[in-house]
């Protein structure tokens, strides 16, 4: 079942949950895409992966799912990057900001504290899919099987520095200060996942391979927990 928390800050952020089928037994993720307006790739995919929970839920009855789709409602609106004030709130986060947002967002990974958090963005610069990765050593192991997904649809970025940052086959373990990311003091550390796709890509292929990546991370992290669990 999809619950709906809405909000207005600075704009409406919708917040839709898929609970696990036993209560507080379910692997907690945060789903989150829109923190800049004028992607509109990973918005489109995460309404398709609400859709998917809502009809399929027995294929996440251990998950419990946070989608966020819209995380900049007045960027979205005015087609832009930036939010209204015009700062990119991708850079905001964890360093004292007043923006609206920022301070809601934050309330929400401090709050419900996420075992993972996967970002979802587009990048007009790129020719394939990549993404980035923090936190938890699983989230490199992770990352691969779902560029290998998203392939399917669209290729990877196999470029050796990609936005700056040194890149093996797509995977890029540094990153930008500022991102939407768990709490500092989160312990343990959430694993964090960006997924890019090529934004000058045709839309349907950019949220067929965010869709595609989201379910192989998501399926590879459930197998990964239960190996864990038996060692």
């Amino acid at each position: 079942m999809i619950e709906m928390d809405s909000r207005e800050q600075g704009g409406l952020i919708a917040k839709s949950v898929s609970r696990p089928v036993k209560t507080g037994h379910g692997i907690k993720i945060g789903i989150f895409a829109g923190i800049h307006g004028d992607e509109e790739a990973g918005t489109l995919a995460t309404h398709e992966l609400i859709a998917w929970a809502e009809e399929r839920p027995e294929e996440l009855h251990d998950y419990e799912l946070h989608f966020f789709p819209i995380c900049n409602p007045t960027g979205r609106t005015l087609g832009t990057r930036h939010s209204h004030s015009g700062l990119d709130l991708n850079r905001e986060f964890w360093r004292g900001s007043t923006e609206p947002e920022v301070v809601y967002l934050e309330g929400e990974l401090r709050c419900e504290s996420y075992d993972g958090i996967i970002s979802l963005h587009s990048d007009d610069t790129s020719d394939g899919c990549y993404g980035f990765v923090r936190g938890a050593l699983l989230s490199e192991h992770l990352l691969e099987p779902a560029l290998q997904a998203s392939s399917d649809f669209l290729p990877r970025n196999e470029a050796p520095i990609i936005d700056g940052f040194p890149a093996s086959r797509g995977i890029i373990k540094e990153g930008y200060l500022g991102i939407l990311s768990a709490p500092p003091e989160q312990r343990p550390h959430a694993l964090e996942i960006v997924f890019e796709t090529p934004a000058l890509a045709p839309m349907d292929a950019q949220v067929q391979a965010t869709v595609a990546a989201v379910k192989r991370i998501l399926a590879e992290y459930r197998e990964l927990q239960a190996y864990a669990a038996n060692l």
